[in-house]
Formats: C-alpha cells, structure tokens, sequence
C-alpha cells in the first residue's frame, strides 16, 4: 500500500539518504545569525571538553533548525544596481547618423560619457540579441547586454528597418500612458460616473419598497449629481454586455508573482484558452504605480483576458472598473475573493471579503454596473475549515451580477495544505445553476480533469494554477488526452523560450536581465516538483504527493530536479549568465535552503 503524501519512484533512480547542509547564500541575515550562535555555543562546549548534556544540545540543534522551517516571508530585491554605473537612458537609444542629445535632467545621477560607460560595462552575455532578431531594434540599445550584435564601434545602434517595419504594431497592449499615469496621481481623472452609481445603489438596497430602480428614480425626479443623473445610471445599467463563451474553456488561474506575461505566453503556447493577469491591487492601480500596471500589460496573443482586481471596499473596485474599461484592452474582470495573505485578509480584502457579505454585495453590484464586459468572481469554499459558504453565495453571485463563478476548492484557513474538495465544488454548481461555474485545484493531468469532469457533468470549465507551473504543456496534454514523458532538453527549450520572452518584456540591459532571473527562479521553485513520466511507478503524478530524492535520465534532468535554490540559480546561469557579484536571492520556501 503507498505511503499517503509519497509519490512512487522506480527504485534504480531513487538515491540514498544524504545529509542536508544549509546553503548559506540561499538564507536570510536573521537565520544566518541564529545558525552562528548556536555553533558558537556548541564550539564554547567543545573548547571545555564538555559538550554538555544530550538533552541540551538536541535542544539548541533544534532551535536552530526550527528557524529553517516555513516561509521567507520579507525578501528583498535580488540585485541593485548603481545609477552612477548605468547611462542615462537619453543616450542609450542613440543609431548611426545622430549626434549625441544633451540630458535634460536636473541633476541626473546617470553616466553621460559613452566611451567610459562601454569600456566599464560588463561582457555581453551571449552574441545575438533576441529583441534585435526579431523586431530589428534593440528597446535597451547600448545597454543590452548581448549588445555586440547591433552596437557599433562608435558607440552606435544598429537598425533593421524590414523587421521594423514588419512589427510596426506593438506585441504587447495596455501600456501605462505618461498623460493618463499623471491625471491619476495628480488625482484630476473623472470618476463622477463611479460615485454617482455607488450613491444610487446604496439608496436603491436601503430603500424598504419593493419598486425597482426605475421607478424609485421616477419617484425622486430627475436627481443630479454633477453633471451625471439618475436617468443615466439607469442607462448605464440597461447597457448590453459582452457575451463570452466559457463552456469547456481551459482557464490559467491569476498566479501572484509567477503568472506574469512571459509565462502566459508559454501558456498559450500550449493551448490555454483564457488567461488572466495577476492580481492587482486597486489602490496601487488608481494612483499609477508602474509596478501595478505592469500587471495588465496584454500579449496580442492572448485572445481571451482578464484583470483580477483585489480591494476591501466598492469605491476603489467601482473607480478601477470604470479606469480599465476606458483606457485599456480586457475581455473581462475578475474579482479576488480568494486571497488567503494576512495582509489582504486583515485588511478585508480578498478572502476576508467573505466575511463582510454587505459590503460584498455592494462591491459585485457596483463593479457589475459599471462594465460592459462580464464581471467574474474567483473565490475559495469559505474562511473556515469547517464552515464552507460559498454554495450560499454562489445564488448571490449571481443575482447581484456575476457572470462567472470559479470555486477554488478549499477554505482560507487550508491554503494548499489540504486536497481539494471537488464534492463540494459541484454542491457550488448546483446552487450556482443556470450561472456558469468553473472548478480549480489540484489538476495535475488529463486524468484528474477527467476525474473532475466525469464528478461534475454541469461543470463549465476548469482552471489550473500550480499545475501550470509545475508543468505547462498540461494544457496541451488535456486537449490531446494524453501523458507527455517530456525530455530534459524539451523542457530546457521551454526555459530559453521563457527567457527571451523575459528580455523582450523587461529589457535585455542590466536591470532586465536580474529581474528576467528573479522571475525564472520564482518559477523553477515550482518546475523542480514536475517528476518525469518515465521515472514513475504508478503515473501519472499527483499535484500533493512528493518524491523521496532522486535521480533523473541525464544530468539535466537531475539538476532540474533539485529542490535546492542554489541549483536553480545554476540553471539561470546557463541561460542569462553568471549572477553579478551583489547578487540575493532567497526562495520563498525556507527548505530550498539547503544543499
């Protein structure tokens, strides 16, 4: 009988019991500072020829350890880099034939000698330039790190003009205008029509007469609010929607950190229907932080996609609404019921909406309003392990003007601790009918989305979020009914892929290149848990079972294996090149620490 929790190897790949010893380039100044003093105090005991009681020094060895365990939680940039050491990005995009412009900076503290900055810049990464190669210009210019390709002797750009003009159209849409980035912090951008709707739907919950909203405002007269009335939210609210077809869509889950732009590409790739961007915080967005809009940023590739907005309260979701429709490209909104963070949840946002259900309401009511594209709403089953609510809600949802549901299918207090209750995810169905609703977790290969859909026929759809990133091409794999025993060398082409992608979406420079890294690293925290197909005993591999340690097929293939963070800076290495000198990066998970 197997062991719960452990997945099955073929025992010639399975290797011995080694010791773990902790990478000290892979931990935190605190936990570096905890592991001294406790081999300070045991080298005290040696030097008195007494090592003390057993007791004791298991007692000591375990505090130390038990610093080692849990999460990373405060982690700080990978790589800073120097603005005196950088050139002033008014002489980066200089080509051939153009004089030299003056900065109009006051002040500027970057580098305005070409010669000296080329002479002091670091060596090129590799010999050709993947930005260059494909659109004909490269968006880092001098700085580029793999700059040999299309820099000039003279300290020149290089300009392919064919591939310019071929790509003369921008791959990558909703880009954050300087105009509309200063209307928002200046905090001069019209959100009348917002307030206004807010106002008129609170009057129109609070008030105890069954009459509908026309003719509450036919009793009020013609009420203005500036220069927005009644008559025009009652418009507002007649308007025809968007209609998308969600039935039998395959959904990548909004992933925090790791769902970005260049892994939705790889996505897409392999056959992913819907994808949508990482959640966003409405506050953030509403006062142009670049940060935040970065997370709405759209490949043209990606032909059905949401914004996941997350915020406590229908003011800023009604503004944010109302901002994204206008300004930029989406096909719908999702609304974040889901996230567990402390920090969201204190705050009664995400997860901890849950619980503040008039409050709830108003926000899906308003935010439902205010768009003409659908309104879709990510939540998990409740707060509580032993209090599920969302078959409550689900009804609720949809009257309030939802048109979508997904059901994650476990409570705030699981996390990702506990399997997925896809029971309970069709209860969700049943209350939530005709409303359509997707089911999420757990969903590791075409096995367990049959399982998933075979439980739950009325199912819409289904949405994958870690399976995704441990392994990508699921989504071509669940349209192909079939199991990939993916090479090494294929899943290695899958991270070149993901790293050109990267330097065309953050910049090939310096400051591109580490936050490229960052992000690859992030990912390969959940890449190293894929198990080859060939390597399993029972296939195909579960999402909550993990392996004793083993070997791969190749050499590649074990590296990529290693839960050590350190290894999958070695990865990084041989696709971006050797980490600079002040480079950190400590992995979200305290056990990556170790060797």
């Amino acid at each position: 009988m197997q062991e719960a929790g452990v997945c099955k190897i073929k025992p010639e790949y399975i290797l011995p019991e080694q010791e773990r010893q902790v990478n000290l380039d892979c931990v935190s100044d605190n936990d570096k500072q905890e592991l001294s003093m406790s081999r300070d105090k045991r080298e005290i005991n040696s030097n008195d020829g007494d090592d003390g009681p057993p007791a004791k020094r298991q007692k000591l060895s375990n505090r130390a350890m038990k610093k080692l365990k849990g999460q990373n939680k405060s982690r700080g940039p990978t790589f800073r880099i120097a603005k005196e050491q950088e050139l002033c990005n008014s002489l980066v995009h200089i080509v051939e034939g153009e004089e030299i412009p003056k900065c109009t900076r006051n002040k500027c503290q970057f580098l305005h000698n070409i010669e000296k900055y080329l002479e002091s810049k670091p060596k090129d990464i590799g010999d050709t330039c993947y930005n260059y190669q494909t659109f004909g210009i490269c968006s880092r210019g001098l700085a580029c790190r793999f700059g040999s390709e299309h820099i000039t002797q003279k300290g020149k750009n290089k300009i392919d003009k064919e591939k310019v003009q071929t790509y003369s159209v921008p791959h990558t849409k909703n880009q954050l205008q300087h105009d509309l980035q200063l209307s928002l912090r200046k905090k001069s951008y019209n959100f009348d029509l917002s307030e206004t709707l807010i106002r008129y739907n609170d009057k129109a919950r609070e008030s105890t007469t069954s009459d509908t909203k026309k003719s509450l405002s036919s009793k009020q007269g013609n009420v203005t609010n500036g220069a927005i009335t009644d008559e025009d939210i009652i418009k507002l609210q007649g308007r025809e929607r968007k209609v998308i077809d969600w039935k039998d869509k395959l959904f990548l889950s909004p992933l925090t950190t790791v769902g970005n732009l260049p892994f939705r590409r790889i996505c897409k790739e392999f056959g992913v229907d819907v994808t949508c961007g990482e959640m966003a915080m409405c506050s953030s967005l509403l006062q142009g932080a670049p940060q935040e809009w970065a997370l709405v940023k759209r490949h043209h590739t990606e032909n059905i996609f949401g914004v996941q907005l997350c915020a406590n309260n229908p003011h800023l979701l009604t503004k944010c609404g109302q901002l994204l429709q206008n300004e930029i490209d989406i096909d719908f909104v999702d609304l974040n019921l889901g996230c567990p963070i402390e920090l969201v949840y204190k705050q009664g946002g995400g997860s901890g909406l849950l619980r503040r259900q008039k409050v709830l309401e108003s926000c899906i009511r308003n935010l439902s309003d205010i768009l003409t594209v659908p309104l879709t709403v990510k939540t998990r089953t409740g707060v509580y392990n032993d209090e599920n609510i969302a078959h409550i809600l689900a009804p609720k949802f949809r009257e309030w003007g939802a048109s979508l549901i997904t059901v994650h299918g476990r409570s705030r207090e699981q996390r990702y601790t506990k399997t997925a209750d896809w029971q309970y995810i069709k209860t969700v169905v049943e209350a939530a009918a005709p409303l359509p609703v997707l089911g999420n977790g757990d969903i590791l290969s075409y096995d367990d989305y049959k399982m998933a859909k075979e439980t739950i026929p009325a199912l819409t759809g289904i949405m994958i979020g870690r399976g995704a990133l441990i392994k990508p091409w699921i989504f071509s794999e669940i349209k192909e009914q079939k199991l990939w025993d993916i090479s090494s060398s294929e899943r290695f082409d899958i991270l070149k892929k993901y790293t050109n992608y990267g330097l065309e979406h953050w910049g090939s420079d310096n400051k591109g290149v580490e936050n490229t890294r960052r992000f690859l690293l992030e990912w390969l925290s959940f890449l190293y848990r894929y198990i080859p197909v060939g390597l399993l005993e029972n296939p195909p591999q579960k999402i909550n079972e993990r392996p004793p340690l083993f070997k791969g097929r190749d050499d590649l293939e074990t590296l990529m294996a290693s839960p050590s963070a350190s290894d999958w800076i070695k990865l990084s290495e041989m696709l971006l090149g050797p980490v600079p000198e002040n480079f950190h990066f400590l992995p979200k998970h305290k056990a990556n620490s170790y060797k």
